[in-house]
């Protein structure tokens, strides 16, 4: 009996045993798969973070033509902020083994403020590195804000088709004074400062405000003007419409001189700055700042929705 007791008592006690070793296995399997799935989580952050951006530091060893992009509206917070190009030319003009610059501009234009700060930027750089030349190289478009800043460069190129000009400045919006007329509106507006609802779209146009703003537009426009002037020096034959706005295609700007030449972006590197490879040092929006902005976007548009069909309220 005492043998059969001990033998029950032992199978027990292995039993116990083996399946506290199998729960620590299986708890050794979870840990793991937890440490993975935390690893796989935190590479993920670090990519999205990264935005999949690969700079010219990792060819640095080699010669090459960096590439810096303005696309898009010059605005803050876009691709073709300030911030961003700013980053992107000083990174491209740092790298030891860049031989020359280029900025591809597809833009139409955009904030004066912006442009001026990458025009002062650029400015800067070719003072601290006068030994690397910097082309702009234009595709569709170089209008405005766009031409701003390629006012800087070296040397312009163009396509025969790419649009190029508009050196003017405009302040634009909308007037509802004659709508709220007939559906009976009425605008009441209380501002302490004469002149705080300045330019008022529900208001009659004030005759002093409006002369103001003139006043404003034309000394951002004379600024537009001296930078022209200033970056193409003798190439530019004006005329009297040089200035007013207007646009011409990328074979007339090289015959008005707002051009030098006809060429591409791979072009130029190949046989202006006579190094092939190109790197982009373009600093772009990464996936979380998208996902970001996408995300406000579509929250913005459900509210939109929900004020305008009249299903939300406050009581």
């Amino acid at each position: 009996m005492a043998e059969n007791g001990e033998s029950w008592e032992r199978g027990v006690i292995e039993k116990l045993a083996t399946e506290a070793l199998k729960e620590q296995r299986r708890s050794r399997r979870w840990g793991i798969l937890f440490k993975v799935l935390t690893f796989a989580y935190i590479t993920v952050v670090l990519v999205m973070a990264s935005g999949w951006r690969v700079d010219g530091e990792s060819l640095s060893g080699e010669k090459h033509t960096a590439l810096v992009d303005i696309a898009g509206v010059i605005a803050a917070g876009g691709d073709a902020s300030a911030e961003r190009v700013m980053s992107s030319l000083q990174a491209a003009f740092k790298d030891k083994n860049t031989q020359g610059v280029i900025l591809r501009i597809n833009s139409p234009g955009g904030s004066p403020v912006q442009a001026g700060i990458i025009y002062d930027e650029i400015r800067r750089l070719r003072v601290a590195h006068p030994d690397i030349p910097m082309y702009a190289v234009v595709e569709d478009i170089c209008a405005s804000g766009g031409y701003y800043i390629a006012a800087a460069a070296d040397r312009i190129y163009v396509d025969k088709a790419s649009i190029v000009g508009s050196i003017g400045v405009i302040m634009d919006g909308w007037g509802f004074t004659g709508a709220m007329q007939k559906v009976g509106v009425e605008r009441r507006v209380l501002a302490a400062g004469e002149n705080k609802a300045f330019l008022d779209p529900f208001s009659p146009v004030d005759e002093n405000h409006k002369k103001y703003a003139q006043a404003l537009l034309a000394d951002i426009h004379a600024q537009f003007i001296d930078v022209v002037r200033k970056g193409r020096g003798n190439r530019l034959k004006e005329t009297p419409d040089m200035f007013s706005g207007l646009i011409w295609t990328g074979a007339s700007s090289v015959e008005n001189g707002l051009a030098d030449g006809l060429g591409s972006m791979e072009w130029v590197a190949r046989e202006v700055i006579k190094a092939e490879q190109i790197v982009d040092y373009s600093e772009k929006q990464n996936i979380a700042e998208r996902f970001a902005k996408r995300f406000g976007a579509t929250m913005a548009e459900s509210l939109s929705r929900i004020l305008v069909s009249g299903n939300f309220s406050l009581r």
